[in-house]
């Protein structure tokens, strides 16, 4: 039968597929639109077959901050290129993805997609239409009961970063806000590895004094100093992979804690720095 071009750019506002493959469709459903958009959702699955061994390591990381600065959602959202990512039948899937992690509040990828079947139709659909491998690779809530939340977003969507503040009264939240905004930037261009020292797991700790005895030892030190010559350059590690130790990204001059300690001052707060995470887009991928 005579598909019109009318039938096909219906079909085509409808699903976002191809004009080839809507074409098709609706030949195969004798122009039923109904029953075409069935045929290219179960040509999405079939996409999302051929290609699940695919590498998809493009995409976006997206954030979002509740009215009330005290909660957030990040998620990582993957596919094979960027010129997909960047498409706005991705970017909505994506953002879909945003809202329903920060209203549902999932536990991890699984539990968000045992929740909200939307989502897994919603992939498939999205894989016929782009013809990519795409999945969601991470997702995370933070919450703060007493305190306060603020994300980063670096330019380009491949890099977000949320840090949790607590025991920060509401009414020192806009005092406070561009000073946590600026510690996420700090997050997100220092890179460390934790908030304090003592965070940092003591596999790792172990395995630095001995790269630092092992390389003392062979410049000739004695071995009855190699312990002190070990302390002193896991001191300058944490300084560059705790956050909290970290010299500020714009004044070297100061450190993360000593910016914390002058607006307790100022302020008369006990504001502490809990915890961040970093999506840096592909990291997540297993």
């Amino acid at each position: 039968m005579n598909i019109s071009a009318a039938q096909v750019n219906e079909l085509r506002q409808k699903t976002g597929a191809g004009m080839m493959d809507c074409k098709k469709a609706l030949t195969e459903a004798e122009g039923n639109i109904e029953k075409a958009i069935e045929i290219l959702r179960k040509k999405g699955a079939a996409v999302a077959a051929k290609r699940a061994d695919r590498d998809a390591k493009e995409g976006i990381v997206l954030t979002k901050v509740s009215e009330s600065k005290n909660s957030a959602a990040i998620v990582e959202v993957n596919c094979e290129t960027d010129f997909v990512a960047k498409s706005v039948d991705f970017v909505n899937y994506a953002n879909l993805v945003l809202e329903t992690t920060f209203s549902t509040n999932p536990t991890s990828v699984e539990d968000l997609l045992e929740k909200n079947a939307n989502l897994n139709e919603g992939l498939t659909e999205l894989v016929g239409k782009v013809g990519e491998k795409s999945e969601i690779s991470r997702v995370a809530v933070v919450t703060a009961d007493n305190g306060f939340v603020v994300d980063y977003i670096h330019p380009g969507s491949k890099l977000g970063v949320i840090v949790r503040y607590d025991n920060l009264p509401a009414d020192k939240f806009a005092d406070f806000e561009g000073m946590g905004k600026d510690f996420a930037m700090q997050v997100a261009a220092m890179r460390p590895l934790a908030v304090y020292r003592e965070e940092v797991p003591q596999d790792l700790v172990n395995s630095e004094i001995e790269i630092y005895k092992e390389v003392a030892r062979k410049e000739g030190k004695p071995e009855q100093i190699l312990e002190k010559i070990a302390t002193g350059k896991l001191n300058k590690y944490y300084q560059e992979n705790c956050l909290f130790e970290q010299a500020f990204i714009k004044d070297n001059s100061k450190t993360v804690q000593d910016l914390v300690n002058e607006f307790n001052k100022q302020h008369g707060t006990s504001v502490k720095l809990h915890s961040f995470l970093r999506f840096h887009l592909g990291e997540g991928k297993k």
